[in-house]
């Protein structure tokens, strides 16, 4: 599966590059929606895309983001002052006698402390890192979709809930951020060879053993570590990710823009790392045939996925 990737961060790359243009509507709506219910993840990397608002829809946006900073940073700054209320009680208790629960309460707050004051940093700082432009799981990225003969670029979820669905489904199948290429008859019928998009990405992460990556069996009495991979293409060019997606609808629902990446049976390198699945990178030629399938000629869409990019892997521990 693909735990997380890397988006491009770059929207006028997006635009020179795939001739896209932004959906500003749905973006609008998706930042408003996050003013509601902060839970929404969007990468920080996206919303630096409209640091220079061209328009007043997109200065509409600005106003948003800085608002749900705003907000955020409020909400940290009460749990800072009550971490540090805490600290205060706990160091005058030591004072008065050395106990167990006051030295442990102490050790708990100035961690608190210190992960809120970075958390505030993260909130408030302008200056993009690397990791901004991750997304993971149930979070959201930009994909490209044909929408009247154009290519757009629309926020959708990486968790994809089928349209008519229940949304209980989300937690019935928490892997649907993935859709595994030979279940697209099945499970993906509904969206495989109607509902198609494309997620630029530099690279991909994904969890694995470090025994399997390490070509070992366990020792007696180890337990097994989890680390996360970055694999990125050694062509340093952005992967044009196949996927498929769905636009959920309900009364008294907002509207769910939502995807998932195809995935298939990795290359030797992928697998040698010790991961069992991996990305589609289609190539550019295919772009528009993928985008506009005929759901009568699933043949076509199997041979671009066949027909894919086939860059090596090269791997490094995640940052």
């Amino acid at each position: 599966m693909c735990y997380s990737a890397q988006i491009e961060a770059d929207y006028k790359k997006y635009v020179r590059t795939f001739g896209a243009r932004i959906s500003i509507r749905e973006f609008a709506q998706l930042y408003w929606q996050r003013l509601q219910d902060s839970t929404i993840r969007i990468p920080k990397a996206v919303d630096a895309w409209f640091a220079a608002p061209q328009s007043d829809e997109e200065l509409r946006i600005v106003e948003l983001i800085d608002s749900f900073n705003q907000a955020q940073t409020e909400k940290l700054e009460q749990e800072l002052f009550e971490q540090r209320t805490r600290l205060a009680k706990a160091e005058r208790a030591l004072q008065a006698k050395t106990t167990k629960s006051a030295a442990e309460s102490k050790r708990i707050a100035t961690n608190k402390i210190d992960a809120t004051l970075r958390r505030i940093d993260d909130v408030q700082r302008k200056d993009l890192q690397e990791r901004d432009a991750r997304f993971f799981p149930s979070g959201y990225a930009p994909v490209i979709v044909m929408e009247n003969g154009e290519r757009v670029i629309k926020p959708m979820r990486y968790l994809c809930r089928p349209a008519g669905k229940p949304a209980s489904y989300d937690k019935r199948y928490p892997g649907s951020y993935n859709a595994r290429s030979d279940n697209l008859e099945g499970y993906w019928k509904g969206l495989f060879g109607r509902s198609h998009g494309l997620l630029v990405v530099n690279a991909f992460f994904e969890n694995v053993r470090r025994a399997a990556m390490e070509h070992r069996e366990l020792r007696d009495g180890e337990q097994d570590e989890n680390v996360v991979l970055e694999f990125r293409p050694n062509t340093s060019e952005c992967m044009l990710v196949a996927c498929l997606w769905s636009h959920w609808q309900s009364p008294g629902e907002p509207d769910l823009f939502s995807f998932a990446a195809i995935t298939t049976d990795p290359p030797p390198e992928v697998a040698a790392a010790g991961h069992n699945r991996c990305i589609i990178p289609i190539k550019p030629e295919n772009v528009d045939a993928w985008l506009s399938p005929q759901p009568g000629d699933l043949a076509a869409q199997y041979a671009i996925l066949d027909d894919r990019e086939r860059p090596y892997y090269e791997h490094r521990l995640a940052a």
